[in-house]
């Protein structure tokens, strides 16, 4: 079992910038590919971003694709979220998950993940 504790959010005007961070603790980290989820009020749980368990392969949502990117330090058991260029609509809360698999699909569902975070809120201002 693998516990994960998100941060770095926070209030930001449009245009700026934001680093989540997602610590991973309780089991080996390398043995899982992580997700970046969001959900703003009133609708459902959408796919941000994942990173498969060696960090070679990433796949980002269309709506945040050249302005986020995740990362991971497996030495330091955790997972990353770079979000640049923010938009009023990217206001939401964020979760950070965990599949155990050591593959190299990447996977999009929320379905998909066996461990999630409590979340971090992330404030976009116009």
């Amino acid at each position: 079992q693998v516990q994960l504790v998100e941060s770095g959010g926070g209030l930001v005007q449009a245009g700026g910038s934001l680093r989540l961070s997602c610590a991973a603790s309780g089991h080996t980290f390398s043995s899982y590919t992580m997700g970046w989820f969001r959900q703003a009020p009133g609708k459902e749980r959408e796919f941000v971003a994942t990173i498969t368990w060696s960090g070679r392969s990433t796949t980002h949502a269309d709506s945040v694709k050249g302005r986020f990117a995740i990362s991971r330090d497996n030495a330091k058991n955790t997972v990353y979220l770079q979000m640049n260029s923010l938009k009023p609509e990217d206001t939401a809360v964020y979760y950070c998950a965990a599949k155990y698999y050591k593959g190299s699909w990447t996977y999009r569902g929320a379905h998909d993940y066996d461990y999630w975070g409590q979340g971090t809120q992330v404030t976009v201002s116009a």
